[in-house]
């Protein structure tokens, strides 16, 4: 997706590179990210109006260390080097980097601005001391010609440089993060005030913009796109639909997995208020009675992705086959897939999707969502008239409950489940908490206990509630609920549940744990 206004973002392998795209983004600029190995190509086809270097763990003392394309600092537009993006600019610039003496600075410290900057203006005033955070080994001794510091800190005597005349920035420091509390206003003075960006870049425009790529794309073709229920294919599906009309089928498998009321959702939104070819298949007794005996987690993730292209493939064939398939692909898998290391960073679990279906059935992709963010697909739903119940709802996972019940899976155990789950996020809800949670599910446990009921004992199941606080997933806290929350949630399930007995919560934070169980 080509923007007339955009600026690149430089990956030198920063665990924080996608954050400073967010930034840009917040501002109401488009960005991208490119690794510094494929920068020049990006920079040729975007055509950017400023350039972003982000940090890294290379330094650049040593032989061999990433460099910028030289012609950026050519091409007359602006620049922003951020932690090792400062010291690479300085070094090929003219200026000098050396390894800190005194082991390097790191974590919450302050810059004292010194002189005015256009990066600080209607922010920061001269002899102020501002909260950043810092995280490098290697700092500048020598600023190239031209430059001159603008603010600095105990540990880096150029904290923040400037040559105003070119309209290059360099920050010791990382702005990106919330740590740093004025760093999103500092990145958006750059690309509004320095970029001279108007800050226009909306979910609509988006809207407007895709909508005409994928006509062009497509043309006449026929498009196919696997449903799961998520925001993902959910907004990507209604977005084609609006671009080609009934060129486009839905599938959507259910598999049995799914919580209350969920595949009702789905065929309700979609056949209803959308019009959208859909076609339901049900398959819950192929995949329950393919699990059945299965206990290890991968191993179920495997069949239930096997056997959903499987499903998948066999629909395919029957509308006849099609020239292209849709996915809901966001931008972290873009960046991730093409990551400063040449592929991904991780190794990531086997998921239930259609990553396979391409190659097998010689299709083409449309992926109309690979340049957004989590959030920015919520907001692009919105935009598109989506119900919030769909557009706000927490991440369910693509094997569904199948990885909320360790050990065996069976229907009646998916049931109880269903029911549990059902009842927590229905207090979630009714106590106004759910948009502050990122994600809450029950498990039901492999273990049974001992109870009281009445005048009798019970021997039944007991199963765990999980709500966890995040940004982005990769970390994550256990919620804090209300004092009597919890209490009245366990009544409730082992009240209306039939074969629980005890209720537990999980406070295990990520890491060491997962968010999900399995």
């Amino acid at each position: 997706m080509e923007h007339p206004d955009s600026i690149l973002i430089v990956d030198f392998g920063s665990q924080v590179t996608q954050l400073i795209a967010r930034r840009v983004r917040e501002a109401g600029v488009y960005s991208e990210i490119a690794p510094f190995q494929s920068a020049a190509a990006a920079f040729e086809r975007m055509q950017p109006k400023g350039i972003i270097l982000s940090g890294g763990p290379a330094s650049v003392t040593t032989e061999n260390s990433p460099r910028v394309p030289q012609h950026f600092f050519e091409a007359g537009i602006p620049i922003l080097g951020i932690c090792y993006g400062q010291q690479v600019m300085s070094a090929q610039l003219g200026g000098n980097v050396i390894v800190s003496g005194d082991g390097g600075e790191f974590g919450s410290a302050f810059v004292e601005v010194k002189s005015p900057c256009a990066l600080f203006d209607g922010l920061w005033a001269e002899g102020e001391r501002h909260q950043v955070w810092m995280s490098h080994g290697d700092k500048v001794d020598a600023i190239p010609p031209g430059f001159t510091p603008v603010a600095v800190s105990t540990g880096a005597p150029y904290a923040i440089v400037a040559d105003e005349a070119r309209r290059f920035y360099g920050v010791q420091f990382h702005p990106e993060v919330v740590h740093t509390p004025d760093g999103g206003k500092l990145i958006a003075n750059f690309a509004r005030h320095v970029c001279g960006l108007s800050g226009d870049w909306t979910m609509a425009e988006f809207r407007e913009t895709k909508i005409a790529e994928i006509r062009a794309q497509v043309g006449k073709g026929r498009v196919i796109c696997g449903l799961s229920g998520g925001v993902d294919s959910a907004v990507a599906a209604v977005l084609i639909h609006e671009a080609i009309g009934e060129q486009l089928t839905c599938v959507y498998v259910d598999h049995g997995l799914m919580r209350a009321g969920e595949s009702e959702q789905v065929v309700s939104l979609f056949r209803g208020a959308y019009n959208i070819p859909l076609i339901h298949v049900n398959v819950e007794e192929l995949f329950l009675s393919g699990l059945a005996g299965i206990t290890d987690p991968e191993l179920k993730r495997k069949f239930i992705g096997k056997t959903f292209i499987d499903v998948f493939d066999a629909e395919a064939k029957k509308l006849g086959g099609a020239e292209f398939l849709a996915q809901g692909t966001l931008y972290p898998d873009v960046i991730e897939s093409v990551s400063f290391t040449g592929g991904p960073s991780v190794t990531i679990k086997s998921h239930h999707n259609v990553g396979g279906l391409p190659e097998r059935m010689n299709m083409k992709l449309v992926e109309p969502l690979r340049e957004l963010f989590k959030d920015e697909v919520r907001a692009l739903g919105r935009e598109l008239g989506l119900p919030e119940i769909f557009v706000g709802r927490h991440p369910f996972p693509g094997p569904g409950l199948a990885i909320r019940i360790p050990g065996e899976v069976t229907k009646e155990r998916c049931d109880i489940l269903r029911k549990a789950d059902a009842i927590y996020l229905e207090e979630i809800r009714n106590a106004g908490l759910y948009d502050t949670i990122w994600q809450a599910f029950a498990v039901l446990l492999p273990v049974r206990s001992v109870g009281v009921m009445g005048d009798g004992r019970t021997y039944d199941n007991v199963l765990a509630l999980r709500a966890v606080t995040s940004t982005d997933g990769m970390t994550a806290q256990a919620f804090q609920f209300p004092g009597d929350f919890l209490p009245r949630v366990a009544t409730r399930i082992i009240n209306e549940v039939k074969g629980i007995n005890r209720v537990t919560y999980d406070y295990t934070s990520k890491p060491p744990g997962t968010i999900e169980w399995e």
